[in-house]
């Protein structure tokens, strides 16, 4: 016979097979360690990208850790590159190898190219081994006295990564006050940007326990201190300007004509072509001149223009964070912005997050001159091919309707939705209808004359079936077959799973009752009965209740159950105005984006149920039966 085919094949030169693939690595790496010969170099380079390849896929190469070091020998920035991302990638989860790594760093941070001395400097403070922060100050320490602004830049972050490996030992280094110096006196403004905030860090960190740290902190709110910065605003980085700009929003003015001086010399920062710089500014406007009203509307009409122009010019994500912010100011003052309704209306290439943000502006903005445009605009999109922005267009229609505003042609507009025989759209039309009646009931025999042609039986979302029984109830004198279509709901009690739906099916039918008894009375007996037997609590409570009524006092009943209509005159915001305010207060963050304050989804408490945590981090969402017992019994 002849032998078995060989199905083992050679390991890929990329995938070592085992020890003996490393152990090449290494003794190549180290015939190469002392070697002089030309092109040595890029002999390195290959083995060090191999080595960096093995560490990236989870191989591990620590057994090379000496022979990396002996080749980093070097003026090759490249081969120093990836020689520090392999001793910083070790040296976080193996300290010993990390004491290995000292020496040759602290040689490199002396090295002649300021950019060798940089990288060196940063990857020493990256360590993160607080053993070792005794080897960290002396670099440091020379690092902020160094003639190149690179590494006295990566020197400044490295003093905030040290305060937080070794607070004690970044302040008995007297850190701070070298970082005051270069603050008030370094002539390059990354520098100064860094110093900026890594002193706001470590004063706010102290600022707690120690009184000295209060002061200095303060000492940054000065007036000298936020004028020089100021006054070198424009040569700073965009991200820099940011910085700057975040502290002096904290400046409290002396008076108002200071507040004009600060306001003159960021004016044109309203140009700014970076949408982080102009928010920033326009913060920054905002907030100094909340305590004067007439200037803070005018504030408004001056950062209103270049706020628009981001959201036309950038990307959708850009157009959706500025838009974020224009729809807290828009909320806040809406007259201001009632002339640029036009900004609001959708594009049809716009992505949906956008589109909606738009359609509530539109919603915001609307008055007595305008409503015809937007809500004509806005009937355009409840034919849109994008379900969820169809309806976010009729809810906004209803919206408007209620805020009285040419409310003759808004109704007729609604009661054309509930003809286009579109499921969505007869759902939504149906709630707003609802809505509309509860406070124009003067609308309800032109509202009900449509409303009586839509079979229940089309409608299947529980709260537009819950809107079309609300009304079968309320006007069931003026829909003959009012009585006949809650018998035929109630018969199907069983069938229906919204308790919602159950609850107003009740009450509706107990309506229909006092102003029709004779065609009612065998639907209000079943739906009694089917309620008293109901395993919702809600649903059960209510009928047991409305039974009772019936029978203690048949008018006190009708007198509960069947008051006088009243117009409901305001309908309630779903967010406080101090919500708002805290919202306001946190402009330019992404508490304006999430439209909640930033407690909200910082603080464990007030996070939502989907909260995930190692418990439920391996659970799929939407699946009960894999969650453990007690899990559920918390729901």
């Amino acid at each position: 016979m002849a032998p078995p085919a060989q199905t083992n094949r050679s390991p890929s030169p990329s995938q070592p097979s085992g020890k003996s693939e490393v152990t090449d690595l290494k003794s190549q790496l180290r015939q190469l360690a002392g070697s002089r010969l030309p092109g040595v170099d890029d002999s390195k380079r290959e083995l060090f990208k191999k080595v960096i390849s093995y560490m990236t896929i989870g191989i591990d190469v620590s057994s090379v850790f000496g022979e990396m070091v002996m080749c980093s020998a070097t003026s090759d920035i490249v081969l120093k590159k990836m020689c520090y991302l392999y001793v910083g990638n070790y040296a976080k989860v193996n300290p010993d190898l990390a004491l290995l790594t000292i020496n040759f760093l602290q040689r490199d941070c002396k090295d002649e190219d300021p950019m060798i001395r940089g990288l060196a400097l940063r990857s020493l403070s990256s360590l993160n081994v607080a053993n070792l922060v005794e080897y960290l100050v002396g670099p440091l320490n020379a690092g902020l006295k160094d003639n190149n602004s690179y590494v006295r830049i990566v020197a400044v972050i490295g003093v905030l990564k040290l305060y937080h490996i070794s607070v004690t030992t970044c302040i008995d280094a007297d850190f701070p006050a070298v970082l005051k110096h270069l603050l008030l006196n370094d002539q390059d403004t990354q520098v100064v940007a860094n110093c900026l905030l890594a002193l706001q860090e470590i004063w706010n960190g102290e600022a707690s326990t120690s009184g000295d740290a209060m002061k200095e902190r303060e000492a940054l709110l000065s007036k000298p201190f936020i004028y020089y910065l100021l006054n070198r605003i424009k040569e700073f980085s965009e991200w820099a300007q940011c910085l700057v700009l975040d502290l002096v929003v904290k400046y409290v003015p002396a008076d108002s004509n200071e507040i004009f001086d600060i306001m003159n010399l960021l004016e044109d920062r309203l140009q700014h072509a970076n949408g982080a710089v102009v928010l920033a500014t326009a913060k920054v406007f905002l907030h100094l001149t909340l305590s004067m009203t007439d200037v803070h509307q005018q504030v408004y009409e001056r950062i209103k223009a270049p706020l628009l122009t981001l959201v036309s010019s950038g990307s959708p994500e850009q157009s959706y964070a500025v838009l974020s912010h224009l729809h807290l100011l828009v909320m806040r003052a809406p007259y201001v912005f009632s002339a640029d309704y036009k900004h609001f209306y959708c594009q049809y290439n716009e992505p949906s997050y956008v589109k909606k943000l738009k359609l509530e502006m539109l919603t915001a903005v609307a008055n007595e001159s305008s409503t015809y445009e937007i809500v004509t605009e806005l009937c355009e999109y409840a034919a849109n091919v994008d379900i969820p922005i169809a309806r976010e267009s009729i809810r906004a229609v209803g919206k408007i309707a209620l805020q009285q505003y040419d409310v003759n042609a808004i109704v007729d507009r609604l009661l054309q939705f509930l003809e286009m025989e579109k499921d969505y759209v007869t759902a939504e039309a149906l709630v707003l209808v609802k809505d509309l009646l509860r406070k124009y009931p003067q609308w309800s025999h032109d509202c009900i004359a449509v409303v009586g042609n839509i079979s229940s039986q089309n409608v299947q979302e529980p709260k537009a079936k819950a809107a079309l029984i609300w009304m079968l109830g309320e006007y069931s004198q003026d829909m003959s077959d009012a009585p006949y279509i809650l018998e035929s709901l109630t018969e199907n009690w069983d069938e229906e799973h919204s308790a919602e739906v159950r609850l107003h099916l009740l009450t509706a039918v107990m309506k229909c009752f006092f102003k029709r008894p004779p065609e009612t009375q065998k639907a209000l007996g079943a739906a009694l009965a089917a309620g008293l037997a109901d395993f919702h609590q809600d649903v059960h409570d209510r009928a047991l209740f409305y039974y009772r009524l019936l029978q203690h006092n048949v008018t006190v009943a009708e007198r509960v159950v069947n008051p006088p209509k009243q117009a409901v005159s305001v309908f309630a915001d779903t967010q406080s105005s101090e919500v708002k305010d805290r919202i306001f207060d946190e402009f330019n963050s992404l508490s304006v984006v999430y439209q909640k304050p930033s407690y909200m989804f910082t603080d464990k408490e007030h996070r939502g149920p989907f909260e995930f945590s190692d418990e439920l981090g391996s659970l799929a969402i939407g699946t009960e039966s894999d969650v453990p017992a007690h899990v559920v019994e918390a729901k």
